[in-house]
Formats: C-alpha cells, sequence, structure tokens
C-alpha cells in the first residue's frame, strides 16, 4: 500500500522515495518494531487471563527442572504477536501484486497454526501435538510449497551452489522433496533452538537481516550480474518482508531476553523458522542458510545425534540436547550461553557474506 503513493509524487516530490524497496524496508522495521512494543503488554495480559502459561517439561530430568523452576508460570504463545506484526507491517509496504511475499506468508501463518494448536494442547493438558503429528503437518505445507514451485515458471528448481559461478542443477520434480525437507529441518531446527530467554529470537534477528540483504542483492539484476548469483525478479520485495520479520524479532527480544517475560512458544518458533527456509528457498541460498543458521544447524545436529547415540550405543554424546542444555549443566550460566551463541550466530552471518566474492 505504501507502495502506490509514488503515484502522487508529481504533486509531493518527496512521495518518490515510496518506490525504492530500500525505503519501504526500512519502514517495515519500524513499524513491526513499534507495533511489538505498543501491543506487547495487551498481549501478555490476554494470554496470562486466557491461562496459556508455559508449562516446563524436562522430560524428568531432574537438575534441568531446578534450572527451569523459576520459569513456571511465564506467559507463551507470544509469537502470535510476531506473526501479527510482521504481517501488518509486510501488507502496508510491500507490493502486494509480489508472489514470492504471499508464499511466504502462507508458510509463516500455516505452520503458526500448527505450533498454536501444539502450544493449546500443552498449557490444557500437559502435552503438545505428538511428534509425527506435526511432522506430518509440516510435510504437507512443504509439499504444498514445492508443487507449486515446480508448476510456476517463475520460481526456479534449480541448486545454485556456493563458490561455484556457473555451475547449476536443475531437481524437476525432486524439487518438490527439497523444498520438504528444507521447510521441515529449519522449522524443527529453530523450535530446538527455543530453550533460553532470548537465545532463538537473537539468531532469527541475524539471519533475518542476513536474507534481507541477500533477497536485495538477488532481486537486483546489477548486483546479480557483479557477484555471479541468480539474478531473481520477484526477490527485491522479499527484503521488505525480511526487515518487517527483524523488526518484529527484535522487538520481542525486549521482553523475551533474560529473564524472559513472555516466551514465543511454537507459535513463533515453528512458523519463524519454516519462514526463514522458505526464503532461502525462493533466492536459490539453500546452502548458504546451513552456514548462516549455523548455530539452528548445530542445535538440530545434537539432538540427531543423542538421539542415534542412545539407541545404537545406549549411551549420550551430551549430557542432555539441545546443545544449549549441555552447557546449562557444565554450569555455565544461561546469560553467558545465551551471548556466545549469539555471538556464534553473528560469525556465520559475517562468513556467509564472505562466500558472495568467493565465486
Amino acid at each position: 500500500m505504501l507502495y502506490f503513493l509514488h503515484f502522487l509524487s508529481k504533486y509531493f516530490p518527496i512521495l518518490n522515495v515510496t518506490r525504492y524497496i530500500t525505503f519501504r524496508g526500512g519502514c517495515a522495521f519500524i513499524i513491526s518494531f513499534s507495533l511489538v512494543m505498543v501491543f506487547w503488554k495487551f498481549t501478555i495480559n490476554k494470554l496470562r487471563r486466557l491461562h496459556l502459561i508455559e508449562k516446563i517439561d524436562m522430560y524428568g530430568h531432574i537438575h534441568l527442572e531446578a534450572l527451569y523452576e523459576s520459569k513456571k508460570g511465564t506467559p507463551t504463545m507470544g509469537g502470535l504477536l510476531i506473526i501479527f506484526s510482521i504481517i501488518f507491517s509486510t501488507l502496508l509496504c510491500v507490493r502486494l501484486d509480489n508472489y514470492f511475499v504471499w508464499l511466504v506468508i502462507f508458510v509463516l501463518v500455516s505452520l503458526g497454526i500448527v505450533g498454536l494448536q501444539d502450544d493449546i494442547l500443552k498449557t490444557k493438558r500437559g502435552k503438545g501435538l505428538l511428534r509425527k503429528e506435526k511432522l506430518i503437518f509440516q510435510i504437507l505445507i512443504g509439499t504444498v510449497i514445492g508443487i507449486l514451485a515446480v508448476l510456476d515458471k517463475n520460481i526456479s528448481t534449480t541448486w545454485d551452489l556456493p563458490f561455484f559461478k556457473k555451475i547449476t542443477i536443475d531437481l524437476g520434480y525432486f524439487y518438490i522433496f527439497w523444498a520438504t525437507l528444507v521447510i521441515i529441518s529449519t522449522s524443527n531446527a529453530v523450535n530446538f533452538t527455543d530453550g533460553l530467554d532470548g537465545l532463538a529470537i537473537g539468531a532469527l534477528i541475524v539471519n533475518s537481516l542476513i536474507f534481507a540483504i541477500l533477497s536485495y542483492l538477488a532481486g537486483h539484476i546489477n548486483f546479480a550480474n557483479y557477484l555471479y548469483i541468480p539474478y531473481i525478479r520477484e526477490a527485491g520485495e522479499l527484503t521488505v518482508f525480511c526487515l518487517a520479520m527483524a523488526g518484529s524479532c527484535l522487538g520481542f527480544l525486549w521482553f523475551n531476553s533474560y529473564p524472559a517475560q513472555i516466551f514465543m512458544g511454537d507459535v513463533g518458533a515453528l512458523s519463524l523458522g519454516g519462514t526463514i527456509g522458505i526464503i532461502a528457498l525462493l533466492i536459490k541460498k539453500e546452502f548458504l542458510l546451513i552456514l548462516s543458521g549455523g548455530l539452528f544447524v548445530l542445535e538440530a545436529l545434537s539432538v540427531i545425534l543423542q538421539i542415534v547415540s542412545v539407541n545404537l550405543r545406549g549411551k549420550r554424546i551430551f549430557k542432555a540436547a539441545p546443545l544449549h542444555h549441555h552447557f546449562q549443566l557444565l554450569g555455565w550460566k544461561e546469560p553467558k550461553i545465551i551471548v556466545r551463541f549469539w555471538i556464534f550466530s553473528i560469525l556465520c552471518a559475517i562468513m556467509t557474506m564472505l562466500t558472495l566474492k568467493l565465486r
């Protein structure tokens, strides 16, 4: 909507700035941040009145139960506020005729619904959806995206390999499986990371900013040609969405930082993780996502390795999984773990940007 104000620029020349993605992206960032800051108190009070309170379950791990005792009673499902602020600011600032934006919103909302159902069940009966139930929903959402990509000529079904200028591999119908795998992986990886106050949301801010830059470069033909990356005409508007996401997450971090006043819950973690995944798919940066989201990858790998080791060897690799719990049991204080993991996430982001010149 903001974009169309440039048609009035002949009367008010200053409105010509609304044509530019960078300006509208900045506006989306500020608006989404402001919405969270304005509605946070209403959201927390509403969640408390509805008794949507986090019930800490450490699966019988006594030491972790003791560490999380003080967190009991904290409102959860704050991800609803994040999703609302992202969608509102995006629709206000983006070009509404951009197909990519609507695909990203579809994933954000649909995975948010899955997470919402899981959170409600957790708060009402103590246990959420079964893992296989969540996985089925994630597979369905990923499959829909994969099918749409294969049928739509505007969406590339190729791999763009980092460090290589001219090597591309067209996946064809295998892209349906690939899209599903990426969305499931990123969604669950962020969910695994969401275990300490502000940990996941801080890393999401970093990744949102990185993918805002990558989307802008992919959607700008001169930059894309200079960097030897695929030019994707529709990708530029995703910059606005990514900045809206970064602003919303930054606002939420204000209240989610240690000690947290509110948790984002699965409604936030699943949806935001899957959203990063589809953006990476649309701008052909799936492999760079592995690097930029290095923290999410490590957290997810720690869970997988722990399960495999226990099943095959009957022994644990880590004191507990995901990885942040391992460091808690080593005696690290929660704020120290959070900040050091953020530092690692920032380093991964910087290395991601460096790869653009190594082609």
